[in-house]
């Protein structure tokens, strides 16, 4: 087995065979499957981002949340701290959060990449390739009743589309094989730049608690 059917096997929390002793036999089983997907992401070396990465971004929070927000990569302080939207777009997130009744704590927050993009670069088709098994199995092991997007490029790799972020707001999409209903919202970085747009992602923050309430009124895709 070569080493990308070893990371897929790691990212399914697949244990590829091989002659063990019996002690690490039982610690390879007994071993949980989220904490064998973090180890799997903290040793991945698939792509060339762990070249220039600090550590790894796992993600962070409720492990059986209702509400999943994906973003696109790590930045600068993501990198440094190891944990998802830190620094001022993590402060926003908590605000938007708290606007719609909910705190960071309650939700679960994960990254298309788990490795920083040299400068904060787009992630490339390749990266996220590679990347996403581990995005998928947090999805399979959490089962949310909803995942948010937020910003252009997460809503872009998850759908599969080049469609503008205004043209896919203010609908359900749905995701993998689970078809997992998928809200689509700005980056809490872009509300940063362009506050004018503050009121939309309210709307769309709105229409996130509608369908965790089982109360959609906006047509899905």
């Amino acid at each position: 087995m070569d080493k990308r059917q070893q990371h897929y096997c790691h990212a399914l929390g697949i244990q590829p065979w091989q002659r063990r002793s019996s002690s690490q036999k039982e610690t390879a089983e007994e071993m949980p499957h989220w904490d064998r997907l973090e180890q799997a992401v903290k040793q991945c070396m698939a792509c060339s981002l762990h070249q220039t990465r600090t550590q790894t971004v796992f993600g962070v929070g409720n492990r059986e949340a209702k509400l999943m927000i994906i973003g696109e990569a790590p930045g600068f302080y993501e990198d440094q701290q190891g944990q998802p939207f830190v620094g001022r777009a993590g402060q926003l997130l908590n605000r938007m959060l708290k606007a719609i009744g909910m705190e960071r704590e309650q939700v679960y927050i994960a990254n298309i990449l788990k490795c920083r993009p040299p400068n904060n670069r787009d992630p490339l088709p390749e990266e996220v390739q590679t990347c996403t098994p581990f995005l998928d199995q947090q999805i399979a092991l959490i089962q949310p009743r909803l995942l948010l997007a937020v910003g252009r490029i997460a809503a872009h790799y998850l759908l599969k589309t080049k469609s503008s972020l205004e043209s896919l707001r203010n609908k359900q999409h749905h995701y993998g094989l689970a078809q997992t209903p998928l809200i689509i919202t700005y980056h809490p970085a872009y509300l940063l730049r362009n506050p004018a747009d503050k009121k939309k992602a309210f709307v769309d923050l709105q229409f996130v608690q509608r369908v965790i309430l089982n109360k959609p009124n906006i047509a899905s895709s």
